[in-house]
């Protein structure tokens, strides 16, 4: 029987399979950041052990960094202490740290791929949960726990039991307006924000291929909201076009021979999953949550079904059957490692351009890295966003966690491109409305939950 390509990845890093299901998995790369990595460089000095090979580890500070003024020393507080932290401690165990100033500074999932770091094949892990964005590569990529993050430093391998496989395909083209995030929300919406516990997603169909990196980050990225380990999409010419010439990635005859490996990673004609879900791109539509999880989710034009929690409809202030079509909007949010990339300021610049932010909007647009930042700059981005009003801030995860200054005030509502609407999540009573930078870009300029297909007349 052949193999998926989830299989392929991770058998090919199996050093040892262990009573009770459970793998030694060799990680070729971790990505560490502030929060969750100092505990685990204090297990090491506890017990006298160096890293591994820190040459396979890569950090940066992202989830708790200011997103202005960020040439002027931090403040006193939680903030500076991780950040100093950080970078002591990737000094002290030798690990290559882009703090900030850094040229390479950025969200962690995000300066990973841009740097040639992340390639088809790997075994990923980072003490976050949106580690599953490298799986848009071809990577097998999850989240770990500062114990594993500790067990990796030391070791380079982790223990786990190998998840079961679950495919979903989206047949068919996309429609005009539709976004990749909009894929993956509705994806989420019908198999429920516990759908994919246990498994992990091999996504594919025509809807799937035709969508750049960017997009399959995206969709890649918000895997786990469904409850799954992480999510892969098989490396076709697409990810080889975007992996050629990136710092870190292999270079001349090197990146040929890889080429052919990755070449090799696709799930077989006779493979097996545990389950399968097929959808049609054509029924997708620009998507808007209304809950408190990602999976409350529904198409920008339906109406809230009913059945829903009514305890997160009580958080939310909304009802069954009510469309949110016209509800007044406080804050937009453009960025996250969801939709911080080049492509996602592309099409919001797009689509704001000669129009004028809405008066009742506090708007954030946060560049998930540096490069980003410096793309929007020479693509002249950056001109297009001060004409309609908008403010321009610098790297970081901002508000999608609300650790750092960027917070959603209490019962104000967001639409933000993050990928999480917990309650709390963007701030202590915050209501968010997760969507793609399109419906983002609608509630910018109309103040209030918009279709962006009317506002942009992208049908036309």
């Amino acid at each position: 029987m052949g193999k998926t390509l989830f299989d392929k990845v991770w058998d090919a890093h199996v050093i040892q399979e262990l009573d009770g299901g459970r793998c030694v998995l060799y990680i070729d790369r971790q990505y560490i950041h502030e929060v969750t990595s100092p505990v685990a460089f204090s297990g090491l000095r506890e017990r006298g052990l160096r890293i591994f090979r820190p040459q396979q580890i890569t950090a940066t500070p992202d989830h708790n960094v200011p997103t202005e003024n960020q040439h002027l020393p931090l403040e006193a507080g939680e903030s500076k202490d991780q950040v100093d932290a950080l970078i002591a401690n990737c000094q002290e165990f030798g690990v290559e740290v882009f703090g900030l100033g850094n040229d390479h500074h950025g969200v962690v999932h995000i300066i990973g791929p841009e740097f040639g770091f992340t390639q088809p094949g790997m075994t990923i892990v980072c003490g976050d949960s949106h580690t599953s964005t490298h799986g848009a590569f071809g990577a097998v990529a999850f989240g770990i726990g500062t114990s594993e993050v500790e067990m990796v430093f030391a070791s380079q391998c982790i223990l786990q039991p190998k998840p079961k496989k679950m495919r979903i395909t989206v047949d068919g083209g996309l429609k005009p307006g539709v976004t990749a995030k909009d894929v993956v929300l509705y994806i989420i919406s019908k198999i429920s924000a516990s759908g994919g516990t246990g498994y992990f997603i091999e996504f594919a169909g025509e809807a799937i291929r035709s969508l750049s990196m960017e997009g399959r980050m995206t969709v890649c990225n918000m895997s786990i909201e469904c409850g799954a380990r992480g999510g892969m999409i098989a490396p076709d010419q697409t990810t080889f076009d975007y992996v050629k010439g990136r710092e870190r990635a292999p270079q001349g005859e090197a990146f040929d021979q890889a080429v052919e490996y990755w070449k090799t990673l696709f799930t077989d004609a006779d493979a097996r999953f545990d389950k399968e879900y097929t959808f049609r791109a054509e029924d997708i539509e620009p998507q808007i949550t209304y809950g408190t999880n990602p999976g409350m989710g529904m198409g920008i034009t339906e109406s809230i079904p009913s059945g829903s929690d009514p305890k997160a409809l009580k958080y939310m202030g909304f009802a069954e059957g009510e469309t949110l079509l016209g509800i007044p909007v406080d804050y937009v949010f453009l960025g996250s490692c969801t939709n911080g990339r080049i492509e996602d300021f592309r099409q919001f610049a797009e689509a704001v351009k000669g129009r004028q932010k809405a008066e009742n909007i506090v708007a954030w647009l946060v560049p998930g890295s540096k490069r980003v930042e410096k793309e929007i700059y020479e693509e002249g981005l950056d001109k297009i966003f001060e004409q309609a009003g908008f403010q321009l801030r610098q790297p970081g995860c901002s508000a999608c966690l609300a650790i750092n200054a960027d917070k959603v005030p209490t019962g104000k509502y967001a639409v933000s491109t993050s990928n999480r609407n917990f309650e709390g999540r963007q701030g202590p009573g915050a209501r968010t409305l997760l969507a793609g930078p399109l419906v983002a870009a609608a509630a910018a300029v109309t103040g209030k939950v918009s279709d962006p297909r009317d506002v942009f007349e992208i049908n036309n």
